[in-house]
């Protein structure tokens, strides 16, 4: 992969977008945010959730923080004036006080509160340790927090119900479903057709009307009926008057139209007659002649025709009116929770709604709106897959500490703190990792002080590892079988090394690194798993594809040796500027660390479990390359992106052969040779000496033995062999 460039036909970032960046740019001059660091930001602690933008970058903002929430504004209503400043402030020290200390037990007891950012846990956790007798933990928590109260929420959200726990999972919401289709704006291209039929296309056919009473021996502008004038400008009146109100269609106003044609010549004609010249007139007799083409004379039966198929082409309901009726259904349910069932959301209007909206009853739920209901759908990890809701790692990365936040809190008795964790947990999964230099850590939800206060009440025991385990288990298996092609994304690993934690292994797992930010070495988990995936692919197809010397790994003791030989193996010099020549170096990382395939397949013993499955994710990943390949992307940092990509799951796909048979790795190559020769002869091609490649490994050849085979790498510090050609198009 080549050097980064940059996206010329990026979309215009929102007002909103460019003000973060701004207040970004900012506060880096500054000196105000010092990005690498856990604590980017002047005097806040490491604990405090920030706003992250992509790339790893805070902007500055607190999550905890920021203007007053709906339900924020309720409470400080109801409650005595406070002696601290701000209104946060007043509302956090509301809950030290009797009755706040009596609603947050109460909140602990029915369990009806959310946490949607970790602070909001904090409170809670002390009114527990209070409740419990541990008033001098309590008390060093709240002395640590209250510098914050000012600006920070330490409260939970108040829900009318609890939030339901288990092992199903949801994607949205019910609330977040129900602000989503609200936000549906009408759209703007079918309300202009709606006008076109319904307001512009009747008054262009009076104005063809009226040209028409002019014609005499097929000239038109030759004869004027008494009182023609006198309706030809209450005509144009009418036209003045329905534009103010009607602004959408820009087809009335279009210069060389033939509307606004027929609107001039009728001004001059009702004006003045007999001004038109002849080539004047000869182009009103040009419209008329192609109007009664296509549409015979208005009035007539084949103009009623066309102007009624017209207007029920435009009739149908707006999306965005569907959109709002499915929004009521939803009020009916908990807005901080998913759904058990939706079909009753998504069903067609009844006859009582059409009343209230004026959608015509039986009117189906569109899919784009079906979809958005459906992502609350409270469902296993894996029917979510099999319903096509779960499309990849990463989304269900997001799902997953539902369920890992649950696993996590199994080992605390207390019934009360057990739910609390849980959403602590949950919460703390959604923060947005840090851009960090350096190999420091991302926060661990360890060090934050609520959470270090309870810690010690959480127990591991054999019934929680073992449950931990089968997760583990379930969920790395499911995410290979159903998206094998995917390298496991961060967010996701992230979910996994809490699984290993509380199933008590021992499996290093590496993150994906970004070339734009890689310093040259690797910490000293990246040959861990290096050796591990060396001892268990030693002699293998994959060890022989990437010509992999096993020995030479078992040698490698530390992060800074470890990039040393990824370095020599790229054939480039560590510790640059260049995206392309860092790519090159964390691409022999992956290769070498199988990027956690080994270690996955090793402590959890998936070869076993997925042998039948193991040739059928080979093909899936091939089909997958075939297809990405070949989609038109013009963007050139695009289509980097897709070398990337493939090559990522080319590597899966290896690894995935190196585990069986050699009967069945020679008929996946036929398998693939023949799917290859369906695809265009261009892509075909260009590709086949991958496939050759992967071919000659597999009997013992060289997999980079000239130009008719290669060795498939996704990073080049040249134009990558796969965009030969390309770069011109």
């Amino acid at each position: 992969m080549t050097e980064h460039r940059k996206n010329p036909s990026s979309p215009e970032p929102s007002k909103e977008n460019l003000s973060k960046w701004e207040a970004l740019l900012r506060g880096i001059l500054t000196g105000s945010l010092k990005h690498g660091s856990r604590t980017p930001v002047k005097g806040v602690p490491e604990w405090a959730t920030l706003e992250v933008m992509t790339g790893g970058f805070a902007t500055g903002e607190l999550l905890a923080g920021g203007p007053l929430q709906e339900y924020e504004r309720k409470l400080l209503s109801r409650i005595p004036a406070a002696e601290e400043p701000g209104e946060r402030g007043a509302l956090n020290a509301y809950h030290l006080t009797e009755a706040g200390f009596r609603e947050l037990l109460n909140l602990l007891r029915t369990r009806r509160y959310d946490v949607t950012v970790p602070e909001e846990g904090a409170l809670p956790v002390a009114a527990w340790l209070v409740k419990n007798g541990y008033t001098a933990e309590a008390g060093e928590l709240l002395a640590e927090l209250s510098p914050f109260f000012p600006r920070l929420r330490f409260y939970p959200v108040p829900l009318e119900k609890p939030r339901p726990s288990g092992f199903r999972v949801h994607l949205r919401e019910a609330g977040q479903a129900m602000e989503s289709l609200r936000n549906i704006k009408a759209n703007r291209k079918v309300l202009a057709q709606k006008e076109a039929a319904e307001v512009w296309a009747p008054l262009h056919d009076r104005i063809v009307a009226l040209f028409l009473e002019t014609v005499e021996n097929q000239r038109p502008c030759a004869t004027y009926r008494s009182g023609w004038a006198d309706r030809a400008l209450a005509l144009l009146d009418d036209y003045g008057t329905l534009r103010r109100t009607n602004t959408l269609c820009r087809k009335p106003e279009k210069a060389n139209g033939h509307q606004r044609q027929l609107r001039v010549f009728l001004e001059r004609c009702a004006l003045e007659p007999g001004s038109l010249s002849e080539r004047e007139v000869g182009r009103v007799r040009r419209i008329l002649a192609g109007y009664i083409g296509k549409r015979s004379t208005p009035g007539s039966h084949e103009c009623a025709e066309a102007r009624l198929r017209q207007k029920e082409y435009v009739s149908g309901p707006m999306f965005h009116s569907i959109a709002k009726l499915v929004a009521t259904r939803l009020e009916r349910h908990p807005r901080n929770s998913g759904l058990d069932e939706v079909s009753h959301l998504l069903a067609d209007v009844s006859p009582g709604e059409e009343a209230g909206t004026g959608i015509p009853a039986g009117t189906p739920v569109p899919r784009s709106i079906r979809r958005k209901v459906e992502l609350c759908l409270n469902q296993k990890v894996e029917t979510l897959i099999e319903r096509g809701l779960i499309t990849s790692g990463e989304t269900l990365a997001r799902a997953l500490p539902q369920v890992t936040s649950g696993l996590r809190a199994a080992g605390i008795d207390d019934p009360e703190l057990r739910p609390l964790y849980a959403a602590i947990y949950r919460a703390f999964r959604q923060r947005r990792s840090l851009l960090l230099l350096n190999l420091q850590r991302q926060v661990q939800i360890e060090e934050l002080p609520w959470v270090r206060a309870i810690e010690r009440f959480r127990r591991e025991n054999r019934s929680t590892r073992d449950q931990a385990r089968q997760t583990l288990e379930e969920v790395v298996s499911l995410t290979l079988v159903s998206f094998p092609h995917q390298i496991l994304p961060n967010k996701l690993l992230q979910e996994l090394r809490g699984l290993v934690t509380g199933a008590d292994l021992r499996i290093p797992l590496v993150a994906e690194l970004a070339a734009d930010i890689f310093t040259g070495t690797f910490s000293d988990t990246f040959p861990e798993s290096a050796r591990q995936a060396g001892g268990f692919l030693e002699g293998s197809l994959y060890a022989a594809y990437y010509r992999i010397n096993c020995r030479e790994l078992r040698e490698t003791p530390d992060g800074d040796s470890f990039a040393r030989l990824c370095a020599a193996r790229a054939g480039v010099t560590r510790r640059t500027s260049s995206p392309a020549t860092n790519g090159m170096i964390i691409e022999q990382q992956q290769i070498l660390t199988t990027h956690n395939l080994a270690a996955l397949f090793l402590g959890l013993n998936l070869a076993d479990s997925l042998r039948n499955r193991l040739s059928v994710m080979a093909m899936g990943c091939f089909a997958w390359i075939c297809r990405r390949a070949q989609v038109k992307t013009h963007p050139w940092r695009a289509r980097l992106i897709m070398v990337k990509n493939t090559a990522c799951a080319w590597r899966q796909m290896v690894f995935y052969l190196s585990l069986l048979p050699d009967l069945e790795v020679s008929a996946f190559i036929d398998w693939a040779e023949t799917h290859l020769n369906r695809q265009s002869p261009e892509f075909r091609n260009t590709f086949h000496p991958a496939l050759t490649g992967l071919s000659a490994a597999s009997t013992g050849v060289d997999s980079d033995n000239g130009p008719d085979a290669r060795c498939f790498l996704g990073w080049s510090d040249t134009l990558h062999w796969m965009l030969a050609g390309s770069r011109s198009r």
